[in-house]
């Protein structure tokens, strides 16, 4: 178990290594770099301007000391490790690794300069109307996994000498009511007036520490009040309206998940784009030719 682990972690710094080795060779770093080397492990150095990248100026010497010594001894380790794996890992494997890296580097490139491109040119502005013609031409995929409710509740201290008073605005909530309650919010330990927006209902369960499973039927019951206790706090709930699992996602609830869908159609597009313009220029400019 312990040589397969100590493996497997060699075989991912090989790659990260092998990410290095490919966009800068060795070679050619020993015959025209002239920073200071400070630890060399066989054809692998290590530079003063590294160490002194691991401090700053409120690290204190013992500190930097320590800092720095781990660090060498890591550096040193890592750079054995993958010095023995190269002489002992089999041919085939090395070069299945080359080429890992080699895919990895090109997408890694490409995904960076598509992504500038396209944050650049995407038109993130969409209209609710974009949005309904969507929503209408799929609404098979957007179907409920969950139940969501509208609700309004507060929590407030069961000792609150104004209990009854807060109960019958929070039940009536006419625009006074409303009011009123906001007012008296400061003294209430959580609550939401919001009765208009569709939530999970887990979200609930997790506001409302007496609700439970058990409350279901209740939670899914329209124009319903819910009073519920445990020993420091009373909760005060109103569900305003309901939807059921399976039932209809509403275009308010879609909307978010319809926004990121057209939007990303419109990413792929820019991306299918730039990438025609890229070929087109290519071959016009005699830097991609296909030969027969």
């Amino acid at each position: 178990m312990l040589k397969n682990r100590i493996l497997k972690n060699t075989f991912s710094r090989f790659i990260l290594v092998l990410i290095g080795l490919t966009l800068f060779s060795c070679d050619y770093f020993r015959q025209t770099d002239d920073r200071k080397v400070v630890v060399r492990v066989n054809e692998s150095y290590l530079y003063e301007e590294d160490i002194n990248a691991l401090i700053n100026e409120n690290t204190s010497p013992e500190d930097s000391a320590i800092i720095v010594s781990n660090y060498i001894t890591r550096w040193a380790t890592q750079q054995l490790l993958i010095d023995r794996a190269e002489l002992n890992l089999p041919d085939t494997q090395q070069k299945e690794f080359d080429e890992l890296v080699k895919n990895y580097r090109n997408e890694l490139y490409t995904n960076a300069y598509t992504d500038a491109v396209v944050t650049r040119d995407l038109d993130t502005s969409l209209n609710r109307e974009e949005i309904l013609v969507y929503y209408e031409q799929n609404k098979e995929n957007f179907i409920l996994g969950e139940d969501l409710v509208k609700l309004r509740y507060i929590n407030l201290a069961r000792n609150s000498n104004n209990l009854d008073e807060v109960k019958t605005k929070f039940k009536r909530f006419n625009q006074e009511d409303q009011e009123d309650l906001l007012n008296m919010a400061i003294q209430f330990k959580n609550y939401s007036m919001n009765d208009s927006v569709w939530v999970k209902t887990k979200t609930v369960y997790d506001k409302i520490g007496p609700l439970s499973v058990e409350d279901r039927s209740s939670l899914l019951k329209k124009s319903n009040f819910m009073e519920l206790q445990d020993s420091l706090n009373v909760y005060l709930v109103y569900v305003n309206d309901v939807l059921s699992r399976n039932e209809q996602a509403p275009i308010e609830y879609a909307s978010a998940t319809i926004r990121e869908i057209l939007l990303n159609k419109r990413k792929q597009a820019l991306i299918k784009e730039l990438e025609k313009d890229i070929t087109k220029d290519a071959i016009k400019n005699n830097e991609f030719e296909i030969f027969d």
